[in-house]
């Protein structure tokens, strides 16, 4: 008894011992297992990031490089001036970096946030653009013989089309009652191209009361032109517009009983009959 008795402590105490040790090694196995994971799922994160950063480096690259060529096409208008303006060109080199400095010492080695960056390419992108215009306008408008010759209004404000009413008094179209008329209407086919009259910055192209789509060009020297009733506005607020330029399509919006441009011409502020201009020679 005594015999089988200590033999079967004997068993248990083996049996006892090997789950313990089976234990062990699964809560091992389990362990190991998790490390796992976590190591592939940080592998992933990083690739992640890499994937991120070396998108937003290419990105970075392909718009410093427009930027890069958007300088070079600023430089040559540049020189093209500075030569037509008889200026010293060894103070208007344009191959060299402008001359900077500062007087006070700036110890902090802080390096620009991806986000700052960007923020600042954007901002220099819009900047180089508003240069551009500027100097396309300086272009055009350097020669006193080319200001006055395409500033002043010269020509139909259409490629095609008949003059349907004249400035000054009229019966009105919807009223019949007298009303005076301060511009002149050229009626076309619905649809036909609007032209710019004049060289100038558009001041205004938009909905405007009984106008319908307006155009609003002003052309310096006091002179200003409007185009009222377009179909279509081909052009924005801001933009150069050269004289003949297509700005509009002809349309009948706004007070209007049919297809035709209302064009007003304006001298210091002041509404004049266009009627002289219509057939000047550009």
């Amino acid at each position: 008894m005594l015999t089988l008795l200590a033999s079967g402590m004997l068993l248990g105490l083996v049996f006892f011992t090997l789950g313990m040790s089976k234990g062990e090694g699964l809560k091992n196995i389990a362990s190991t297992a998790m490390v796992v994971e976590e190591l592939t799922e940080q592998r992933q994160e990083l690739t992640r990031l890499q994937t991120k950063s070396r998108n937003t480096l290419d990105g970075i690259a392909l718009r410093v490089g427009q930027m890069q060529a958007e300088i070079t096409r600023l430089n040559a208008v540049g020189e093209h001036l500075a030569k037509k303006a008889k200026l010293d060109i060894s103070e208007f080199d344009f191959n060299v970096l402008p001359a900077q400095g500062s007087a006070e010492v700036n110890d902090s080695v802080e390096s620009f946030g991806e986000g700052q960056l960007l923020t600042d390419i954007t901002q220099l992108e819009e900047l180089i653009s508003v240069r551009q215009q500027q100097l396309e306008m300086l272009d055009i408008f350097s020669s006193n013989k080319i200001l006055s010759k395409t500033i002043r209004p010269a020509g139909l404000p259409v490629q095609k089309g008949w003059l349907s009413s004249h400035f000054g008094y009229r019966a009105d179209p919807f009223s019949g009652k007298r009303t005076f008329h301060h511009g002149v209407d050229i009626a076309g086919k619905n649809g036909s191209n609007v032209v710019a009259v004049a060289s100038g910055i558009v001041t205004f192209a938009d909905d405007k009361n009984g106008y319908g789509y307006l155009i609003e060009i002003d052309h310096g020297e006091g002179y200003v032109t409007r185009y009222g009733h377009n179909k279509e506005i081909l052009i924005k607020t801001g933009d150069l517009v050269k004289q003949s330029d297509v700005i509009a399509k002809m349309g009948s919006t706004g007070r209007s009983t049919g297809p035709h441009v209302h064009f007003e011409v304006l001298k210091n502020g002041k509404k004049i009959n266009p009627r002289k201009f219509l057939y000047a020679s550009r």
